[in-house]
């Protein structure tokens, strides 16, 4: 046979209530012949099956192909649909994005935006599959679209917009074995990895909360210099006793899934990081029972067994935290566009923006505008789905 001779593309199609044995049925009858499988997937919705394959054949195969397939599928009460055409080079090129869209009621009209702004930009949606129903649905679509560095930054801001308008949340990512590779996570810890704002628990007890909350909210809605604000606040910790860092400790507890997303994370090669505007003196303990691989907070300056008002070292604002994760990328060996960013508050936008994924958590509104992917569901691990992660990894990260 010659080797220049043209090759047919055969898409065939299997769909009809699931029975055992559609599979060995399908590649019994193509295994006798010259052919190449390029693509197959599967899926059973409620009992019914939808099988497409993918093959590349001997155009003079083509007619016995289609015989010996109708002969094996029939018996099975399955329909067969059968396409066979020339060869076309443009179907060999590969999805170079990935959107994930989450939502615990996720609505027709949202799936209907996204699709038509990618419609839009010229793109095509190549392949769409669930990757969990509970306790969100996570929907994961691969698509072709013609970028580059500026213009997937333009479409990951469009589509958030979008994805905010309809109540969805969401990722995009370019595609590549970097979305897959290890990886850095980030997180902030105050709202985001704990449910509380350290400081505001400290002050309660101190008989200053009022006072402390209404900076802390100024400054996380970026009314206010974040390093000022700091200052401010700690300086109205003055003279509280060292005992009330040991109260608060008992206090904090974790935001729901935060244990699922570390222990995945870890499960899965990749690294976990914490950058705080907090206290270390109140955090560490907790950083190193959850076992985390970096972390960097603000530490009270204590004299005497009581704190001054002042703080030791840098300061952990919103320039410091950009570069704890640079930093730890550098320490991990990973480029930023292989590092996760997860944070709820104004100060925390500088590492969202560099970050591969910059994502708002349950954020402020000013903070979710200019984040490209958010969260707003109350479980951390939901950072799982949106990084590819499916349902089944995850369950497995916990045997």
């Amino acid at each position: 046979m010659s080797q220049n001779k043209s090759r047919y593309n055969g898409l065939i199609l299997i769909s009809g209530v699931d029975a055992p044995g559609v599979t060995q049925a399908l590649f019994n009858a193509l295994q006798e012949f010259s052919v190449e499988v390029l693509d197959i997937e599967q899926v059973v919705i409620r009992g019914r099956l939808i099988l497409t394959t993918l093959i590349s054949l001997d155009p003079a195969h083509a007619s016995a192909i289609e015989k010996d397939l109708f002969a094996a599928i029939a018996p099975l009460g399955l329909d067969l649909a059968l396409d066979f055409t020339e060869e076309n080079s443009k179907e060999s090129s590969s999805s170079n994005l990935h959107l994930v869209a989450l939502s615990q009621e996720l609505r027709p009209s949202g799936i209907a935006a996204l699709a038509a702004k990618i419609s839009d930009q010229g793109g095509n949606i190549d392949r769409i599959r669930r990757t969990a129903s509970y306790p969100l649905t996570a929907i994961e679509f691969e698509i072709t679209l013609n970028l580059s560095e500026s213009t997937l930054k333009t479409i990951q801001r469009e589509l958030a917009e979008i994805a905010r308008e309809h109540g969805i949340d969401i990722a995009v990512e370019s595609s590549g074995l970097t979305r897959r590779a290890k990886r850095i996570v980030l997180l902030d810890m105050d709202s985001t990895l704990i449910k509380q704002e350290v400081i505001d628990l400290i002050a309660q007890k101190h008989h200053v909360g009022p006072q402390v909350a209404e900076i802390t909210e100024q400054a996380m809605r970026g009314e206010l210099d974040f390093t000022a604000s700091l200052q401010a606040r700690v300086q109205l910790l003055s003279g509280a006793d060292i005992s009330l860092l040991d109260q608060v400790k008992n206090e904090i507890t974790l935001t729901p899934g935060a244990r699922t997303l570390i222990r995945t994370l870890h499960k899965l090669g990749h690294k976990v990081g914490v950058v705080s505007g907090g206290f270390l003196d109140v955090i560490e303990p907790l950083l190193q029972e959850l076992e985390i691989d970096f972390y960097r907070a603000n530490k009270l300056e204590i004299i005497d067994g009581k704190i001054t008002g002042r703080l030791e070292g840098q300061i952990i604002d919103r320039k410091a935290k950009a570069q704890s994760l640079i930093d730890f990328a550098a320490i991990e060996g990973v480029t930023l566009a292989q590092t996760i960013a997860i944070g709820d508050g104004a100060n925390d936008l500088g590492m969202i923006e560099i970050a591969g994924l910059g994502i708002a958590f349950n954020a402020k509104p000013a903070v979710r505008a200019a984040a490209t992917s958010s969260i707003t569901s109350p479980y951390l691990d939901s950072v799982l789905y949106l990084m590819g992660i499916t349902r089944d990894e995850i369950d497995s990260a916990d045997n």
